[in-house]
């Protein structure tokens, strides 16, 4: 029983104690050990596990010191009796649960939204099995600056930051975050604001959700992108019909006249998602005035925009903002890890405060200890970094991709980009995306169909997208072989 039990607890990630530990945590807690049961001596558990006898001393002390075990002199280790005071008694898996159909809730007739029927983009839990992932917005270990991180945290957890970061901030965010926010990220975006124009979110998704919560109702007319980034369009759909689609072209959203219904406007000018254009400096002044005349407030989603090819990056939509018509929404974790889930608003300070409020009913404020580590690694240095290696490593793939394509899948037409981590690929007419992305998993080869982006799902041209921030760039021309062989059994 007991290497069974191990090995169930065989994580790399772990010393050979913590194995130990979590093994008969783990045993206890689901009831394969029972309080008052003995446990195997070190010695004896030690020649079992193959491992060595201090190790399961240290193991045995520390579960000790946590109440788990109980140690009696000249007797051994037990289960400690109280081990399971406070939890529900009964662990029978369907206990007490009705099997007459007409008693359960029918919750289909209480859900008055269902999330789960929209149209979002779908990517494989396990991507990274695959040999060949062109997928967007996926952690890449290669790039991630893992000693940066960990000696960040470290320092994160020194007594007087502890004290700074431990105690709950109610509406408050880490105030070394919104220094660094405000003196190291937005100039590099030609942005100055105020501390009380800032507001830390978890991820720029929740910042969409936020704003969208405070500003849109039924009958709210908001413009966005077609293409657009299914989440945004997903969730202005949640709060109103009235989601009206705009097609974009070479130099990003247009300036149209339906501009002149609209009550929001919604633009990644930076890198448009998905075609990874970027809107020049002359429409994206036209775009300030049309929101002047027609009192239209606009939501910029500065998509990728510390990931530029160009040596001098044309500046946020906000920067040019003089009469407080932009709603500017960014991330720090993108360039990171997506994991990591940091964004931040810059807004006017009336509007932030309810930002705050509302953030309040439904996390409080995002992890402190994230905010306090991630202010640390940007005031390091480490960040600007990372974003230089990043940036690199980004126009080196592009390069490897676009040769492979144009040598390997010459009759696909992409889309030319300025900067980013993906490739907007228009195939031939006869080659479905949605067929051709199951045939290319087959041969380990993960693309991401373009249909989902688009309002509609019929006539979308037959895209896809290409991500290159997961792959090594070693990696890309053979997996691009690897999709023509894909598209050539099409």
């Amino acid at each position: 029983m007991w290497e069974q039990l191990f090995r169930r607890s065989a994580r790399p990630s772990l010393s050979l104690q913590g194995q130990i530990r979590e093994m008969l945590v783990d045993a206890i807690l689901t009831g394969i050990l029972a309080p008052g049961d003995a446990v195997p001596s070190s010695r004896e558990l030690a020649k079992l596990l193959g491992v060595g006898r201090i190790t399961v001393v240290m193991a045995y002390q520390q579960l000790t010191e946590e109440a788990f075990l109980l140690s009696r002199e000249r007797k051994g280790h037990f289960i400690h009796p109280d081990v399971l005071q406070g939890r529900t008694a009964d662990r029978t898996p369907g206990r007490g649960r009705s099997t007459d159909a007409e008693a359960r809730t029918d919750w289909s007739r209480r859900l008055w939204l269902r999330p789960s029927l929209q149209r979002s983009i779908v990517k494989e839990d396990d991507w990274q099995r695959f040999p060949y992932p062109f997928l967007y917005g996926q952690f890449d270990k290669d790039l991630f600056p893992t000693a940066a991180w960990r000696e960040c945290c470290l320092k994160s957890l020194g007594v007087l930051d502890i004290r700074m970061w431990a105690p709950d901030h109610i509406t408050r965010d880490d105030e070394s975050l919104i220094q660094q926010v405000q003196t190291k990220i937005l100039p590099r975006r030609g942005v100055w604001a105020s501390p009380d124009e800032i507001i830390i979110t978890v991820g720029a998704q929740h910042a969409l959700y936020m704003v969208a919560d405070l500003l849109m109702r039924e009958g709210t007319c908001v413009g966005i992108e077609d293409p657009c980034y299914p989440d945004a369009r997903n969730i202005f759909s949640s709060r109103t019909s009235q989601v009206i689609p705009i097609g974009v072209d070479g130099e990003g959203l247009p300036i149209v006249a339906a501009m002149r219904k609209l009550e929001y406007l919604y633009v990644t000018p930076s890198h448009q998602c998905p075609t990874g254009v970027t809107m020049p400096l002359e429409r994206r002044e036209a775009l300030l005035e049309a929101a002047q005349k027609h009192d239209l407030i606009i939501i910029e989603d500065d998509y990728e925009s510390e990931s530029s090819f160009d040596e001098q990056p044309i500046p946020a939509l906000k920067s040019l903002d003089r009469n407080n018509r932009v709603i500017y929404i960014g991330s720090l974790s993108k360039s990171l890890a997506p994991g990591l889930r940091v964004g931040y608003i810059v807004a006017p300070p009336e509007l932030i405060k309810e930002l705050r409020a509302l953030r309040r009913l439904m996390i409080r404020h995002p992890s402190t200890f994230i905010q306090r580590t991630l202010a640390m690694f940007i005031s390091l240095g480490h960040y600007e970094a990372q974003l230089r290696r990043l940036g690199q490593a980004q126009k080196e793939r592009h390069a490897e991709l676009t040769a492979a394509m144009a040598r390997y899948l010459p009759q696909c037409r992409i889309t030319p980009v300025r900067g980013g981590g993906s490739c907007w690929v228009q195939l031939p007419g006869h080659i479905s995306a949605q067929a051709l992305a199951r045939e290319a998993a087959a041969q380990g080869v993960l693309i991401e169909p373009g249909d989902v982006f688009f309002t509609s799902s019929r006539n979308t041209g037959n895209f896809i997208r290409l991500g290159y921030q997961s792959i090594p760039a070693a990696q890309i021309a053979q997996g691009i072989q690897a999709l023509a062989q894909a598209v050539h059994a099409m």
